[in-house]
Formats: structure tokens, C-alpha cells, sequence
């Protein structure tokens, strides 16, 4: 794009739009524009060109001088930077060293936290229109904390909520200060380049667009920045670290200028109007410092504003539409209902169009505003201007044009029209608030609109809630659900975080009575959405008192203004239908305000309004919305169309709010039907359980298919377990959760040897014994050896799949596995056991053979038990001769007999280690034995099977 150096034709062309006809004449600046093959012949005295070829002519952006002090050797930008004390420390201000081709660049750093930013315009301006064309872009490289992204693409892809948020606190302060006429369209970029966890980067992100904007073209007198007001006891402070943000009562982010406040939004709990006042009072002066501090950078390094692009529709249209539309106008601002008032609005800005164009104001030709032509139609444009000779009627020399119809000394485009007669209709109904006390449905400044509310609607929801205040609507529905419906956020600090309550706030065009697209949401109905959430935060029960995760939905069905604070109301009265146990109820209102009243007869005075109309919100000066209850405030955000506002008004916004939301409350309390404030019978029911942490991973199985089994075994909804032994059962009806709870409770029971279990059923058969099932997803061994009191050769036999019989717990190994004893149940035939401390056992492998010899009860009694151990003794080797089997000896003072210890022991007087002389007799005759052998009393003997015989070795 070619760029003029040379201002004279945009004061040409602002000349031509206020005061001149549309013909006019301008001096040779073709020289400047294009090479001399292109220019006129110098024989031709004079050329009068078409106004529009002017006017692209001077739509062309001039280019743009830096001060020489900036400037290095080429043109260079070269580095400037500043230290601004913020709070207890300082933040570093960089800029002529990255982004040096941008209009405006800057780094801000504050600790290890570093935001870039940067500011271009278009060369050529954009169609008029009646808001400001600003785009913001936020975005937080993973790289900045060391990280990737998450998910499959490692890119950094859709722009997530939490930045679509920060995004509009860039956006909201800087608009304001933006000047009306300037149409080049302007894009503001914010990345996140470093971040260290401690210093957040939102304000930093709000101060660095600022100082960007200050230093580039556009056409902006004032600094803005931002910063974050924490409190800590009573202690306000500015730009708190994370780690002092867990501990505060408030978080404030406050924009404005040097003089005045712009944007404030933020969240507390339950903070009296005063304490944030002074917090307020607190970020002003710290915004106010930063400004005057970057006063010094912008007149080293900023550039020239472009100031000669501001183009402002003539004063002469604004009488000429007051003339023809003010009677009018009066009526059709006093029509009460909002469709019906805009229908009229819009049929009489046609007639002011129609009439403006009958008497030639008004021209439908593109070219009066035109600005998409390229040079070679410009120059195509030059050539068909030529001079028009008349034979015989003039005099050698004499130049003559081709005559043309005459015109007003004034042509205004249709986009002008529609310019003026909005901005003429903001001044009729501030006019009318003003001079009649009356708004447009007839209200006074402080007069709420009638509110009507009913619970229960929806009978399937969880929870749900009409809420109508005037013709704002909101129909608010709550899901309950488990762990899995928390809504995840991946961030920079790379800490998976899960929100178990979020309120997703949708705008549908049909709630204004238009018809428009349905998409992604957008950048408004999440900064709604985010607001109501954080409004009813502070009500919300604990997740131990709780353990619901919680979403609300508000649809808007109706608009006319305030819609996010009917969100909120409606939403406080579908959680009570939804039986969440609130701490109180909450409202939401929006404040309105006219500034200058002496420009309509008023005493100067400010004039608030509580609960604005959607026309007050475009057309008065400020939106304020205040959400809490009678003893303090959740949240609050504010947004100013002017210059900015002083901590008096926003002091008299906060006490009128406070009426209002007294009010509303009040009127909350007589919905009818009323909230439920039970659980629905559609809501999961839902029971939470304790277990030893080391316990969970049996819950869990591997890979997960223990919980699963027992999900689908038991019918429940869901699972959650957490590392901490809090188990969540969630499930649609109680016979179902209460099978879960009984399988888990099983499965992480404590069982202690020597428990009784009767009538367990026998899961499976092996060889080597039975499993059963001795709790709910429970299982022990039941050994063959321990199945019956003679002996057994298989199992089967005698039992089969889905018998029941009782076992004892005998034994625990180190894998937590139970070993069971069906034998120790069944009645003792042999009277000498009964007389005898102890009974000889041998521990049986799962792999063994059976056969008769493996039953040793008969022929050896009388012993002590000893556990078997898998640890070798060296010195027990060397005390056993070679090739001789010892006989291993069970002590019950190491551990439990496996016997049935239900029945009277009789003490003995016998050596645990004595044999009587019949066994030892049997045992020596056993020609299975190999021979003799020797006895050691309490040997800890290890059993190892072959395949053919027993081989007892000392352990």
C-alpha cells in the first residue's frame, strides 16, 4: 500500500465533508503518488477532478515519523525501557526491541512473568459504523511455563475461556478512549511468553495494551493500565502473588486513566460496600502511577497520531435530522414495550432517510465513501476527467467542463444518516430521564420492574427456574452428576484442575425477536456466563457437605437489559429447586447513569439507574452490575462509555444497588410454586465412603476393571475413588448403590484370622482346592487339605460350584490373600484331639498332587504349629544330617492352629516338643519316610512337593 507523507489531503478531504461542494479544487498531489509516466501533461493549466477520487485519495493512511531520539543508524528502532514501581516492587516497561515493525510493541515483565504485546492498524479505513472496529487477541504459549499442550494437536489451538476473558479486559477499558470518526480497523496481540507461577499475567496484559496503544498512530490522548487489588486481612494489596490470592477476601481488576476509572471487575465474599470502595481507592492511585510514569516513555518513543483520519459526520446533519425526526422521536421513546419501540424507531429512521433524499442530501452512490478503489482505478478515474472544448463558443485558451446537474452544497451518505439519528435518539431519551424523570417504560432513576418467578417447571431437571424481571428472562436448569461431569482446565501451571460448578450462559437470537446465527458462543455470552458463576460461587455448600458436581444452565428467553443478573437470580432459585444446600440467597442488578445533566436542565448531578433497560445500557454512560445480598456483594463488574467516573459515583451506584438488591430478594422469597429445596427422584443419589488409602487399588483392579466390574455387576452410575481413601458412590435407585457399597466394603474390609464366615458360596474349583466367596467381590482359598477332617483326593467329589459352607480365616499372606479352613468348622470325632495342644499340618502348594499320603492328621498329633517360613536357616542345615527328612513341628505360640478354635482347649502338660512313643514308633515304621529320621523341636519347616513324594527341609 502506497502512503502519502503529506497530511494536506486528509485536511482536504475533511475540508470537502464539512464545508465545501462536492466539486472542488486540488493542487498537483499527483507527484507525490505516482512515478511521471502517470502524471498529467504540463500543458493542461488545470484539472478538475470528481469529489470521490479526492476522497480516496485521502483515505490513504499517511505514514507515520519517529523522533530522532528513538531512532538509530537505517531508521532503526532502537530498545527503551523503564522500571514503574507496582505495589512493593517494580515492573520492567520494554519496547524498540521486539515487534519493531507494529505500530505500537511492548513487553511488560513483572518477576519471571513476561506479556508481549502489540498494536497494528489498517491502511485503509472500514465502511463507518456506530462502534469502534478493535479486535483483542490473548493467548498463553504452554511454552512459557516449560510445557505442551495436552491434547492430540501439541499446537496451541482454539482460544480457551479463561483467555476469551482476559481478552475482554483488555477490550473493555480501551474502547472508551477511543475517538469517534476513526474507522481504521485496529487489532491489539497479547501473548504470555514466561510465566513463573507467582505474578499473574492478566493485568500485566491489561498494562502493556495500553502502553502499546499509547505508543502507536491511533489518535488516543490518555495511558491506560491495570492492576489486581487482593486483601488479606485487612491488608489491601496491589498485584498479589498467587500464593497471597489463596488467602484473600477480593479479587479486583481495576483499569482507568491517570484521572478516572474505566473498568473494574471482580469477586469477593460477601465484602461490604465500603471495603471495596477503598480497594477501589487502593488500584486507583497505583493506576494513576503507572500513568504518569509512562507519560516519559510515549514522548520519547511514541508516534504521531494520526489525527487527520478522524472523520465526523457534518454538524448540519445533525439539525437537519432533529428537524425532521424530534416530534416524533419525543412519542416514539414513550412506547413502553421494547419490540414495538424499536419497530417505531426503525420505520422513522427510514422516513428521515426518505426525506433527506427527496431534497438531494442524501446520495446512494458507494462513492461517497468509498475506499476500496486501487491506484489504477484512481488513475483510470484521472483519465476520463478531461476538459471538454466547445466549438465556436469560447476563446483560445478558455477551459470548459461538461455541465452537470446541480447539487446541495452539502451530500451526506446513507451511513451518516443512520449515525446521526442514533446518536440524536441517545440524546432524546437521556433528555427525556433527565428533564421528566420518567425512562422510557415509565420507572423512575431507582424503581425496579415487576418481577415474577416459578421453580419446578421442567419436570425431568434436576432443578429448574423461571425468572422474569420486566421483559428480562432467564430459564435457569441444574444437572447434578458425578466426578466425570467436572468441567477440566488446563492452564499454565500444568495442574490438572477440575470445576465441580460452572453456569453456562447462551444469548439465542430469538430472545430479542431476531433472526441469526447459532454457533460457538460467544466472547459476550462467556464473560455473562463467567459472571453469574462466580456470583453464586460463594453460596455453594462444600464438596464434604456436598459432593455433587453442579451445572446451571441460563438460556435467555427474553432481553431488554440485564440479563447476566437475571442469570444470577434464576439461578439462585433453580439450586434450592435442585436441593443444594445454599448458605443464602443471592441477587444480581444492573446500575445505569446519565453524567451530564446540565446539558439536558439537570443541577449537574449524576444521575444512577437501577435496572436499566437494553436502551439505557447503549445510550447512558455507564453499566454497573452488583451482584450479593443484603450484607454484601459476590461480584461486580463495571463498564464506562465516557471518560471514566470518580469513586463518589461509583459509591452512590453501590449504595442504590444495594436498595435494589434488597428489593429483588424480597420479591425472590414469593416465587410461586416455590424451589422444591429436596433432592429430585431423577437425581443420582449418591453415598460416600471411607477406606485405608492403601485399599483403593483394590477397588480399582488393574486397568481399571475391578470398578468396573463393579459398576456393571451392581448397576450404578459411576465410581470415583481418590487417593486419600474417599470413596463416591453415585447411582440412579438405592438397591443398586447399596450392592455397590456392600462389594466395596468387602473388598477393602480388614479381616482378622480367626473370623468365622457361615454360608459362603464356592465361587470356583481347582485342583489343589476352592475358592469362596466369603463377602461380595471377596474370595479366600479353602485348601483341600482344609475341606475335610479325613482325606481327600479331589475336590469335586464332594463339592460343586454354588455350595455353601462355612470356613474360618486362618492364615494372611503378604499379598493379602486368604487362606481358609472348612475342616476347623466341621465337629471333632477324635477325643484325643481334644486333649492335645496342638496337631501336626503340613502347608499344601496350590500345584501339588494328591494322594493319600498327604494327609498326615492320623498318624502324627500332639505337635505345637509352627507358620511356615520361605526363609532358609544355614545354621538349621547344618544341624540335620545328610539325607534325612525332618518332620515339621506347628507351635501355637507363633501363630493360630489350624483347628477349630471354637471349642474348649484343654491345657497340656506335655513338652510342645514331645512325640509320644506310638507316633514315634508309627512314624519310623512309615516305609515312606525313606528310614529313620531325627525330631527338632520347633524347626520351622518349609513343605516342597514333588511329584511323586513329600521332602520336608528345614527353613
Amino acid at each position: 500500500m502506497l502512503a502519502c507523507p503529506s497530511s494536506s489531503l486528509h485536511g482536504l478531504a475533511a475540508l470537502q465533508r464539512h464545508s465545501q461542494p462536492s466539486h472542488f479544487l486540488l493542487s498537483n498531489p499527483l507527484p507525490l503518488l505516482f512515478p511521471p509516466s502517470a502524471r498529467f501533461s504540463a500543458s493542461r493549466k488545470c484539472n478538475l477532478r470528481s469529489a470521490n477520487t479526492a476522497r480516496r485519495r485521502a483515505l490513504l493512511r499517511p505514514s507515520a515519523e519517529l523522533s530522532d531520539s528513538v531512532v538509530g543508524e537505517g531508521g532503526v528502532l532502537q530498545p527503551y525501557s523503564v522500571k514503574i514501581p507496582v505495589g512493593d516492587r517494580h515492573i520492567l516497561v520494554e519496547t524498540g526491541h521486539i515487534g519493531r515493525q507494529a505500530s505500537g510493541s511492548v513487553t511488560v515483565t513483572d518477576g519471571e512473568t513476561i506479556v508481549y504485546t502489540t498494536v497494528c492498524l489498517d491502511d485503509v479505513p472500514t465502511e463507518p459504523s456506530d462502534f469502534f472496529p478493535l479486535s483483542v487477541n490473548y493467548q498463553e504459549r504452554f511454552s512459557a511455563a516449560g510445557r505442551t499442550s495436552g491434547g492430540f494437536f501439541k499446537r496451541e489451538g482454539k482460544t480457551k475461556d479463561h483467555e476469551v476473558l482476559i481478552c475482554r479486559l483488555i477490550d473493555r477499558p480501551l474502547r472508551p478512549t477511543m475517538p469517534k470518526g476513526f474507522y481504521h480497523e485496529t487489532q491489539i496481540l497479547s501473548w504470555v511468553l514466561s510465566y513463573d507461577g507467582l505474578h499473574s499475567p492478566d493485568s500485566l496484559a491489561v498494562t502493556a495494551a495500553g502502553i502499546a496503544v499509547a505508543l502507536s498512530e491511533l489518535p488516543v490522548s490518555k495511558t491506560v493500565a491495570g492492576v489486581r487489588v487482593g486483601l488479606v486481612g485487612d491488608k489491601y494489596i496491589v498485584n498479589p502473588t498467587t500464593e497471597e490470592m489463596e488467602h484473600s477476601e477480593l479479587d479486583l481488576l481495576l483499569a482507568g486513566t491517570d484521572s478516572a476509572i474505566l473498568m473494574i471487575e471482580g469477586y469477593s465474599n460477601f465484602l461490604p460496600e465500603e471495603k471495596l470502595l477503598k480497594a477501589v481507592e487502593v488500584g486507583q492511585d497505583a493506576v494513576r502511577a503507572i500513568c504518569n510514569e509512562v507519560e516519559a516513555l510515549v514522548k520519547k518513543c511514541g508516534k504521531p497520531k494520526m489525527l487527520d483520519a478522524i472523520k465526523l459526520p457534518p454538524p448540519e446533519l445533525y439539525q437537519h435530522v432533529e428537524e425532521i425526526a424530534g416530534n416524533e422521536l419525543v412519542k416514539v421513546l414513550q412506547v413502553r414495550n421494547k419490540i414495538p419501540r424499536r419497530k417505531a424507531l426503525s420505520s422513522l429512521e427510514e422516513k428521515v432517510l426518505k426525506i433527506l433524499t427527496e431534497n438531494g442530501f442524501v446520495s446512494n452512490d458507494l462513492t461517497v465513501r468509498s475506499n476500496s478503489e486501487t491506484i489504477a482505478e484512481i488513475l483510470e478515474d484521472e483519465d476520463e476527467d478531461e476538459e471538454v472544448i466547445v466549438d465556436g463558443e469560447v476563446d483560445e485558451g478558455d477551459v470548459h467542463i461538461k455541465p452537470t446537474p446541480r447539487r446541495p452544497a452539502l451530500l451526506f451518505s446513507e451511513v451518516d444518516v443512520k449515525l446521526v439519528f442514533k446518536e440524536v435518539t441517545s440524546k432524546f431519551l437521556r433528555k427525556r430521564i433527565v428533564e421528566g424523570g420518567k425512562r422510557s417504560d415509565g420507572r423512575t432513576p431507582d424503581e425496579i420492574r415487576p418481577i415474577n418467578s416459578r421453580c419446578g417447571l421442567l419436570p425431568r431437571a434436576h432443578g429448574s427456574a423461571l425468572f422474569t424481571r420486566g421483559e428480562t428472562q432467564s430459564l435457569a436448569v441444574v444437572t447434578l452428576g458425578d466426578k466425570q461431569m467436572a468441567q477440566r482446565m488446563d492452564t499454565l501451571d500444568g495442574v490438572d484442575e477440575f470445576k465441580r460448578f460452572y453456569l453456562q450462559y447462551s444469548f439465542p437470537p430469538s430472545c430479542v425477536g431476531e433472526a441469526g446465527r447459532i454457533g460457538a458462543p460467544s466472547r459476550r455470552e462467556i464473560g455473562h456466563g463467567m459472571l453469574a458463576e462466580r456470583s453464586l460461587e460463594p453460596i455453594l455448600p462444600s464438596e464434604v457437605e456436598f459432593p455433587y458436581t453442579i451445572r446451571v444452565e441460563s438460556t435467555i428467553t427474553e432481553s431488554n437489559g440485564s440479563s447476566s443478573m437475571a442469570s444470577v437470580c434464576g439461578g439462585c432459585l433453580a439450586l434450592q429447586d435442585a436441593g443444594v444446600p445454599i448458605k443464602c440467597s443471592i441477587a444480581g442488578i444492573a446500575m445505569g447513569m446519565v453524567l451530564d445533566t446540565k446539558e439536558f436542565g439537570g443541577d449537574g448531578t449524576p444521575l444512577i439507574l437501577s435496572d436499566i433497560l437494553g436502551s439505557e445500557d447503549a445510550s447512558g454512560d455507564m453499566d454497573f452490575k452488583v451482584a450479593g445480598n443484603e450484607d454484601g456483594i459476590t461480584a461486580f463488574q463495571m463498564d464506562i462509555k465516557v471518560g471514566g467516573i470518580t469513586l463518589p459515583i461509583m459509591r452512590k451506584a453501590l449504595l442504590q444497588a444495594k436498595e435494589g438488591r434488597k428489593h429483588i430478594l424480597g420479591a425472590m422469597m414469593n416465587c410461586s410454586p416455590p424451589p422444591a429445596k429436596r433432592l429430585s427422584k431423577h437425581a443420582p443419589l449418591i453415598h460416600v465412603m471411607k477406606v485405608r488409602p492403601d485399599r483403593i487399588n483394590l477397588i480399582i483392579g488393574s486397568g481399571g476393571k475391578k470398578v468396573k466390574s463393579i459398576i456393571e455387576d451392581s448397576g450404578v452410575e459411576a465410581i470415583d475413588t481418590e487417593d486419600n481413601g474417599t470413596v463416591k458412590i453415585f447411582a440412579k435407585d438405592l438397591s443398586s448403590l447399596e450392592k455397590s457399597k456392600a462389594i466395596i466394603s468387602s473388598l477393602t474390609m480388614v479381616p482378622t484370622i480367626g473370623d468365622i464366615y457361615r454360608n459362603c458360596e464356592i465361587k470356583s474349583i481347582a485342583p489343589y482346592g476352592v475358592f469362596v466367596e466369603i463377602a461380595p467381590g471377596r474370595e479366600g482359598l479353602c485348601h483341600i487339605s482344609e475341606l475335610s477332617s479325613g482325606w481327600l483326593p479331589k475336590a469335586e467329589d464332594v463339592f460343586k460350584v454354588g455350595d455353601r459352607i462355612d470356613v474360618k480365616l486362618i492364615e494372611i499372606n503378604d499379598k493379602g490373600q486368604l487362606r481358609l479352613s472348612h475342616r476347623a468348622m466341621l465337629p471333632d470325632t477324635d477325643p484325643d484331639n481334644s486333649k492335645s495342644p496342638g496337631k501336626l499340618t503340613e502347608d499344601a502348594d496350590e500345584t501339588s498332587p494328591k494322594s493319600p499320603d498327604n494327609d498326615l492328621s492320623n498318624k502324627v498329633s500332639s505337635t505345637p504349629k509352627v507358620t511356615a517360613s520361605s526363609k532358609r536357616s544355614s545354621e538349621d542345615d547344618s544341624v540335620l544330617p545328610a539325607k534325612k527328612f525332618v518332620r515339621r513341628l506347628v507351635s501355637s505360640s507363633q501363630d493360630k492352629p489350624f483347628i477349630n478354635r471354637d471349642k474348649t482347649k484343654k491345657s497340656s502338660n506335655k513338652e510342645a516338643g514331645s512325640v509320644s512313643g506310638k507316633d514315634e514308633n508309627s512314624l519310623d515304621k512309615a516305609p515312606w519316610l525313606g528310614g529313620s529320621w531325627t525330631v527338632f523341636p520347633f524347626l520351622r519347616i518349609d513343605v516342597i512337593y514333588n511329584d511323586d513324594f513329600f521332602t520336608w527341609m528345614a527353613s
